[in-house]
């Protein structure tokens, strides 16, 4: 069986910063660690982030920049990468998606999407 040309793993683990938080000033920080497999034959360099951070209510945050944490990192094919950053939100229940814009070893260029994840206060949510 062959394996497909771009098959990257994304798993995303959230922690609730409380000692950076100020819940009475509507200030909750968030941090997230994401690790990113390549199960694929081809190797693929990380270029760009999207990210779609949406609030308790509804209000949404776009953000846009390269690579992930001041790096464009290399998943050589069988290869891992993982990296962690936050976010502040002006309300304690929230959730982030979004994409990764990626270009293969034969400079095809395509876009991995982030599946949607929750940013909550422990006990916040049922």
């Amino acid at each position: 069986m062959e394996l497909p040309e771009h098959d990257i793993s994304i798993e995303v683990k959230v922690s609730f910063m409380a000692e950076q938080s100020v819940p009475d000033a509507g200030h909750y920080v968030f941090a997230y660690e994401i690790l990113l497999t390549n199960r694929g034959h081809t190797g693929a360099r990380l270029l760009s982030r999207y990210w779609h951070i949406t609030d308790g209510q509804d209000r949404v945050q776009e953000v846009r920049g390269e690579g992930v944490v001041g790096e464009q990192p290399y998943l050589a094919p069988g290869s891992s990468y993982r990296y962690s950053s936050g976010a502040i939100l002006p309300t304690p229940v929230g959730r982030m998606q979004g994409s990764y814009r990626l270009i293969d070893d034969h400079g095809a260029s395509f876009e991995l999407a982030i599946p949607a994840f929750t940013l909550a206060v422990p006990r916040t949510l049922h």
